[in-house]
């Protein structure tokens, strides 16, 4: 990431993000991304550009997921437009994002004009919504919507979710999902029922979930799984065992870290 910011002698701080990011097999790797430029003030922080998205952003969506990619087959299913890592190819978008934190809540909500020269007449707009509460560090609450969910016409979804911390070290938590539609294919609805558990040496996480999808194109309505990690400090050696809606098992082990 190549950040640069500045601060105005008002307290208003300005800033901006570009990535250069590389993927194997990608015909793009190292490319620089678009970038997106923001400003903050009061709590509030506005972005323009190849923003961070109200319905990608929205706290617990991706709170299932385990192992050291980070995988869950309870989260969305659904086509929706996020920021994106990689250079842009034949798309021509911009995004405008707004948001809100105090004492405990967050709203965030984005805009995406997936077709700035209006040449192509099959781009819709996307409109997405998020918010969230955290009471006490023990209960969070998380909802979004989005409409036209990746440009596409009537693709609308939504989320509900929640999670509580029933003891310092363990946390559970229910996500529901209206995955929306993509052409005549209903991507159906996802309830995944999810939690983890620290060990008392305080460096062991052991997660796990069970997702239902009602999807008419699954082989089986159930997916699960179960992980582990174990913090290095400043990284973590992660593990899962997944099956799909297919009743495929996959699995996964590495070294994860962050930068």
């Amino acid at each position: 990431n190549i950040d640069a910011a500045t601060s105005s002698d008002q307290g208003v701080d300005f800033g901006a993000r570009f990535r250069i990011q590389w993927d194997q097999n990608s015909d793009d790797a190292g490319q620089l991304n678009a970038g997106k430029l923001w400003i903050t003030a009061s709590g509030l922080t506005v972005e323009v550009g190849n923003v961070d998205t109200a319905f990608d952003s929205a706290a617990l969506l991706f709170g299932s997921e385990l192992g050291a990619f980070d995988r869950s087959f309870g989260n969305s299913r659904g086509a929706f437009f996020a920021y994106d890592s990689d250079a842009y190819s034949d798309v021509d978008y911009l995004g405008i994002a707004a948001k809100y934190e105090i004492a405990g809540v967050k709203v965030m909500a984005s805009y995406i004009d997936p077709d700035q020269s209006g040449l192509d007449e099959s781009a819709e707009e996307e409109f997405g919504m998020s918010a969230s509460y955290t009471w006490n560090d023990r209960l969070e609450l998380s909802a979004a919507a989005v409409m036209d969910g990746l440009g596409i016409a009537d693709n609308d979804q939504y989320f509900v979710g929640a999670r509580y911390a029933v003891m310092p070290n363990a946390r559970v938590g229910l996500n529901w999902i209206d995955n929306g539609e993509i052409g005549a294919v209903d991507l159906g609805n996802t309830v995944t029922l999810y939690g983890d558990y620290t060990l008392a040496d305080g460096l062991t996480n052991i997660e796990a979930y069970v997702a239902n999808n009602d999807a008419d194109f699954n082989e089986s309505d159930n997916a699960f799984g179960i992980g582990v990690n174990y913090d290095l400090g400043g990284a973590r050696l992660g593990a899962s065992i997944q099956r799909d809606y297919n009743e495929l098992v996959t699995a996964d082990m590495g070294v994860r870290f962050d930068f």
